[in-house]
């Protein structure tokens, strides 16, 4: 028997308009400010798909966060903008997951993955994608991403939007779901 002593009090809920100043201070701790996205910004993606956005406490403090949307697959959102929901979606976009340094390599980003990826099986979305910066392309590969390079020239041009800013290897990755 193992014992749970060890083990990080984690709850996910879907985020709220009062958590905005925690998810601010998640972002600065994760992003250098070149990377950061406004505030303007987050309400409005949270305004427009609150239902796929997710916030993790750890011991009742927020602590990480994911945004995501129902998308099509080959969609890339540009860093800064805002989410264009799609009304007969395919695909759920994953777009920023970021982590609070001190629960780093505790589960708490696979929490909110796998929290997010049950949400897209049960809503029948046949695949998710999202584009993966800071080397983190192992992470995701680990949940059954892979690298498409075969995208639309928008997309292609809203990749780059990650690169101007600084992720310099800003990967679109994709994962048909079961």
């Amino acid at each position: 028997m193992t014992s749970d002593i060890n083990k990080p009090a984690f709850s996910v809920r879907r985020m709220s308009a009062e958590d905005v100043p925690a998810l601010l201070q998640i972002q600065m701790a994760c992003y250098p400010p070149s990377m950061t996205e406004p505030e303007a910004v987050i309400l409005m993606r949270l305004q427009s798909s609150q239902q796929t956005c997710w916030l993790l406490e750890h011991d009742d403090t927020p602590s990480a966060y994911l945004f995501s949307y129902p998308s099509h697959r080959g969609m890339v959102t540009a860093l800064n903008a805002t989410f264009e929901v799609a009304s007969n979606p395919d695909c759920l976009y994953l777009h920023d997951l970021a982590v609070s340094p001190r629960l780093r390599g505790q589960r708490a980003g696979q929490a909110l993955v796998k929290t997010a990826l049950a949400y897209a099986r049960s809503a029948g979305l046949g695949s998710s994608a999202l584009v993966a910066v800071q080397q983190s392309q192992p992470f995701w590969m680990a949940f059954g991403y892979s690298p498409h390079h075969n995208l639309s020239t928008e997309a292609s041009k809203n990749l780059l939007s990650y690169q101007v800013t600084g992720f310099t290897n800003a990967i679109y990755m994709l994962q048909t779901l079961s």
